[in-house]
């Protein structure tokens, strides 16, 4: 029987590597793996439906997920997880040193439904106590002033949420000084050299540990999407694509444990290591549904408070059942 012919689009990481470069097998599929960037894929991901297989935002495909014409179900994958502490880019002039300084504050982001935004909103309101209807908000392009919503969000009510001037950067409005801060996955220009611009934590690492010690959350941005034409005719698919995906995981994880040349061109790989396993714990990325059930759960409820479901979707909603299930000997 001939292989299934699909196109497959991901980040180019460490843990995707494995199935480009053929050391890993998807059984049944002779893949075309192409790699993009997450704004890219996911626009035309969302707009296009151009990949059979694909790494999605969890934000969006939580908004697509709600409408059962819907094309991607999602498998268990989480291509993506990141803490989003580091996200929160402040100006030192602005007098915020703890995040109830963030109230009354003007803070920008790129979209409103990004997955990262959603969980630092989430995150600020629920650990830190800092509502989200306490900040004045200003959507716009980090540098490009056209960059659009991806999608239709329905914002709640009484959120002073408003779009930047027309022309206008975030990027530009930090830099002078016309809001006090910005959220999202990437920093302004020139943050290293910029002496004016730092972080809500500047602790980072002691931030991250104290949260995760405290919720054993580790925050999930991406998963992976299978067009459900494809799954209603190869039922065998989102299992065989699960298995590929956790064996390049594996690959992935024991290729940076041996630090004797490091893979990555930064310094102190070994005490960054250290701080995972002593404060984090040794796995702590992990694909699978009913380990990672209490992350999707807070995920969900934050993305449903802040008006960007239509209802509260369940966790089993989200993904294929034949995804979340495995054998064992």
């Amino acid at each position: 029987m001939s292989e299934l012919h699909l196109t497959i689009a991901t980040g180019n990481y460490d843990r995707t590597r494995p199935i480009s470069d053929g050391r890993v097998n998807i059984e049944g599929v002779d893949p075309n793996h192409l790699f993009f960037s997450p704004e890219e894929m996911f626009y035309r991901a969302f707009r296009f439906q151009s990949f059979d297989v694909c790494e999605l935002s969890l934000s969006s495909y939580c908004v697509g997920a709600c409408d059962p014409d819907f094309p991607y179900i999602a498998i268990p994958v989480f291509l993506s997880r990141s803490f989003r502490h580091a996200a929160i880019f402040t100006r030192n002039d602005a007098n915020i040193v703890k995040p109830s300084d963030l109230k009354g504050k003007t803070l920008g982001v790129t979209e409103y439904q990004l997955t990262a935004n959603v969980w630092v909103r989430g995150i600020l309101e629920d650990y830190y106590a800092v509502p989200q209807i306490d900040i004045h908000w200003i959507r716009g392009g980090l540098f490009d002033p056209k960059r659009p919503e991806k999608i239709k969000v329905r914002l709640p009510d009484g959120l002073d949420y408003r779009e930047a001037p027309e022309g206008s950067t975030l990027n530009d409005l930090m830099e002078a000084g016309e809001i006090e801060g910005l959220i999202g996955p990437r920093p302004p220009k020139n943050f290293y050299q910029n002496p004016n611009y730092g972080r809500l934590f500047p602790d980072t690492y002691g931030a991250v540990a104290e949260y995760y010690q405290n919720t054993q959350i580790f925050p999930i941005m991406h998963v992976v999407g299978i067009k459900k034409e494809l799954v209603d005719k190869y039922a065998w698919l989102p299992a065989s694509l699960y298995k590929a995906f956790e064996e390049a995981r594996k690959i992935a994880l024991e290729a940076i444990l041996d630090t004797s040349a490091s893979k990555m061109t930064i310094p102190l790989i070994d005490e960054q290591i250290d701080f995972v396993h002593k404060e984090l714990g040794p796995e702590l990325w992990t694909y699978g549904f009913h380990n990672n059930r209490h992350v999707i759960d807070k995920f969900l409820e934050y993305h449903h408070t802040q008006c960007l479901s239509s209802r509260l979707l369940d966790a089993e909603e989200l993904f294929h059942p034949s995804s979340m299930e495995s054998y064992s000997l």
